[in-house]
């Protein structure tokens, strides 16, 4: 199966209230190993950038002025994603505005039903307990040392190391795998005899 790891920066934190998205990293896996492509591109948002949000990522107007915008490089990210299902940390955030620029170019929307959300499973496997990024990464024993700033392609690849963890249930205290299919199945709406014959 064939699984595309992603994440997104932004101007903010709103599409209807006119933020667009200035990065996008994914990570490809196949059958829960990373094969080692990515897609990874910074977007001319067209706008100004708020302070904010530089705070975030650190990425400034100046930097994006002469990278594409988001028509241009549409296409290239649909045709990295194919049909694969979709990984984000905190999935209604980034598809939220991967949808809005999509729509906005006469794009269909990608459906929910592509789309699990890590922070939801850590969420339900580890209730009470912090769930960001950084938060599953030290739990996990993944190094972030290099996370000084937000980034799509980095965000992107310790998620992938993080929702392998998730997966593979080797962490003490993680449900067991088929408890794992069936979170997921919930989240996707997929009835558990129709996940497991």
């Amino acid at each position: 199966m064939r699984e595309i790891v992603f994440d997104t920066e932004t101007t903010g934190l709103d599409p209807a209230q006119g933020d667009r998205l200035v990065e996008i990293g994914c990570v490809e896996l196949y059958n829960l190993v990373p094969t080692g492509k990515t897609f990874h591109v910074y977007i001319n948002p067209e706008r100004d950038m708020p302070q904010a949000a530089y705070e975030v990522h650190g990425l400034s107007e100046a930097f994006l002025r002469d990278h594409p915008v988001f028509a241009e490089v549409a296409a290239d990210f649909l045709d990295f994603i194919g049909d694969a299902t979709l990984v984000a940390h905190n999935a209604e955030f980034d598809m939220k505005f991967i949808n809005a620029e999509l729509t906005r170019l006469g794009f269909p929307p990608i459906g929910n039903d592509r789309v699990i959300d890590t922070l939801a499973i850590a969420r339900r496997n580890f209730p009470g307990s912090p769930a960001t990024l950084d938060a599953l990464c030290k739990r996990f024993g993944i190094d972030n040392s290099a996370r000084t700033k937000h980034g799509a392609l980095l965000d992107a690849e310790l998620l992938a190391d993080v929702y392998l963890e998730l997966r593979g249930g080797r962490q003490v205290g993680l449900a067991p795998a088929a408890q794992f299919q069936i979170n997921v199945g919930k989240q996707l709406g997929v009835e558990k005899r129709a996940m497991f014959g």
